[in-house]
Formats: structure tokens, sequence, C-alpha cells
């Protein structure tokens, strides 16, 4: 049985990236809910952003993937888009809904995927769906404090298309992982 976590892998760049942006975490919430500045808010949330995209580049151009990365980025990015989810429902009443289908979706990807790395012995990374969700959850979020004055009717149809893209990529992850669960060894 091959070890998921090899010492070797721990302390990597791209880890260290994954880490940092759990630091940012509550630097937003700082920003946006008891500065007030909005600007600044968006600044670090890009700066999160583009600290996960330059983690998984060093990560495949320098060969430094590891299973605890794997984990380690997706968590870091679930925590600050929830967070960020979080922050808007006092603006957005429908943010309600989207943080209801956000939970219950990353706790059953959590538990499923437990599930299939258990039955792989192996971490899969993330597929291109998740990636696209990310996209648009980030830029709507930025879009929504960007714009603090948007209509409740535009807002809302925004956050639809969230809720619609966090509900798409659950299934076809879903799929992927029921494909591994009942595929015969």
């Amino acid at each position: 049985m091959r070890r998921l976590l090899k010492k070797d892998e721990v302390l990597t760049i791209p880890n260290l990236l994954s880490l940092f942006r759990f630091l940012l975490i509550p630097v937003i919430v700082y920003l946006y809910c008891e500065v007030g500045n909005y600007y600044a808010a968006i600044g670090v949330i890009c700066l999160s952003g583009l600290t996960d995209i330059v983690d998984g580049f060093i990560a495949r151009r320098y060969n430094m993937v590891s299973d605890l990365g794997k984990i380690l980025d997706p968590i870091a990015d679930k925590a600050t888009q929830g967070v960020i989810i979080i922050c808007l429902i006092a603006k957005y009443k429908l943010m309600l809904a989207l943080i209801v289908i956000f939970v219950l979706k990353e706790i059953v990807m959590v538990v499923v995927g437990y599930i299939v790395i258990k039955k792989q012995n192996e971490v899969t990374g993330a597929k291109w769906f998740g990636k696209a969700n990310t996209v648009v959850l980030y830029s709507i979020m930025i879009v929504l404090i960007l714009f603090p004055t948007i209509s409740d009717t535009l807002a809302d149809i925004l956050i639809c298309v969230c809720m619609v893209f966090v509900i798409v990529s659950f299934v076809l992850y879903l799929r992927d992982y029921l494909k591994v669960l009942v595929k015969k060894h």
C-alpha cells in the first residue's frame, strides 16, 4: 500500500502557497466586514486567486505535485469561496441558498472523495468543471463586491448562475466518483 503523504512532499512551494491562501481568509473578512474597504478585499481575493494559479503552475512545471497539495489546494479554495459567500449574505439574501448548496456539495464531496481515495489509494486532482466553477464563483463574487449598488434582480441572476455552476460541478464530480466506485479491479 502506497503512503499518501510523503515527508519530502509536504514542505513544497505549492503547498506553502496553499497555506498562505488560508492566512488570507481572515484578511478578506476583516477588509470586507470590519473596514468596509471593498477594493482592498478584492485585491486580497485576487492575490489569493493568483497564488492558486501560481501554485498549480509551479507544482506541474517543477514536478512538485503531491497528494497533500491535491488535498490542500481545493480546501483552501473552498474555504475562501465559502467565507466570501458568507460575507455577502448580509447584502444579498439569496447568498443564503448558495451557501447551503455549496456546503452540502462540499460535505458530500469530502465523504465520497475520501471513499474514492481509500479505494484507489491515490488522490486525484481537480477536473476542468471544478476549475470552471471556481472561476465563475470568484468572478461573480468580485462583481458583487465591486458593484455594491447593483440591482437586486441582477444580483439574484448572478447568484443563480453561481448555484447552477455549483450544482453542475457537483453532479459531474459525483458521476466521476461513482464510476471509480463501481469499477471492478
